[in-house]
């Protein structure tokens, strides 16, 4: 008997695929059932889904449990499967084909038993699903990193904003909300060359031009958020990826920022990690199966 209470979520990367089983009950993956795997975006259509579907099945481990759902970078249509990635250096191999029946066929499974969602909009679904958006019901959520995730929920839906070119200063926020412009900043008033924001963290308290950054981050955040607040109108700020991860450091200039502006708005640090586009992507299942109406 198919165990409806019980959904595969997966992550599609640029390198890797990640998996789990997730139960829409208890709203957590279950232990033990996460799975890591590194992919070559670059290979042919038989490499890629034969590594996909392996995945998924050694996730699955012989249990009743048919209903799947990954979470997709863009762009990529959704509803019915097709890829529609080009010219991005992954995934080049894909472009035009069903990966629903393509997927379908691997698994043995029904192509409607397969699900494509946004991997940006994921991210706050699960964190609205079982994390630290739980009980919200308009959600703005960035993920700050390497590049700029922006998405907004709204009506039990997230979906990608897709701001990350939208044009901020003297060029899109992208440049002035990721890594690269930690980097940039920090080689320009210092003229050294460093990795990444993690590194940066590394020199506070021994450099004060590293309190600057932070600080002129904060305003940065700040600004991109009034602009997509009021667009939004959102009850809570989601904040997740890795520049989350040193908030407090620029916490105070963010909230001095925005909340004279919204002061009822909240901004809250993401908690799922890499398991929330997991869960996000399954729980595109909860209102398909029989389950309690309160899930």
């Amino acid at each position: 008997m198919i165990n409806d209470s019980i959904a595969i979520g997966a992550d599609i990367g640029g390198t890797h695929i990640t998996a789990a089983l997730v139960d829409l009950k208890e709203k957590r993956i279950l232990p033990g059932s996460f799975i890591r795997e590194k992919i070559d975006s670059h290979g042919s259509q038989e490499q890629i889904m034969e590594a996909w579907s392996e995945t998924i099945l050694k996730v699955r481990q012989g249990r009743n449990v048919n209903k799947v759902s990954l979470a997709m970078p863009g762009p990529f249509d959704y509803d019915k499967g097709i890829c529609l990635i080009k010219n991005q250096n992954k995934y080049e191999n894909l472009y035009g084909l069903n990966i629903k029946e393509l997927l379908a066929a691997k698994l043995k499974n029904e192509p409607e038993d397969i699900s494509m969602v946004n991997d940006a909009a994921s991210f706050l679904q699960g964190e609205v699903f079982g994390g630290s958006a739980s009980g919200f019901k308009n959600v703005i959520g960035l993920t700050l990193g390497t590049g700029l995730g922006t998405c907004t929920y709204h009506n039990g839906k997230a979906n990608n904003a897709n701001l990350w070119q939208h044009p901020f200063k003297a060029g899109i926020a992208e440049d002035y909300l990721s890594t690269r412009w930690f980097t940039k900043r920090y080689h320009e008033l210092t003229g050294i060359n460093i990795n990444g924001v993690k590194e940066l963290t590394e020199l506070v308290g021994k450099d004060p031009r590293v309190k600057r950054i932070f600080n002129e981050f904060g305003d940065n955040l700040g600004d991109f958020l009034t602009e997509f607040a009021s667009l939004a109108h959102p009850e809570v700020v989601i904040l997740g990826g890795n520049i989350a991860k040193s908030f407090r450091l620029f916490k105070r200039t963010l909230l001095n920022n925005i909340q004279d502006k919204f002061p009822e708005i909240k901004i809250k640090i993401a908690v799922l990690g890499e398991e929330a586009a997991l869960m996000g992507a399954a729980s595109y299942w909860k209102d398909n199966i029989h389950l309690n109406k309160n899930l």
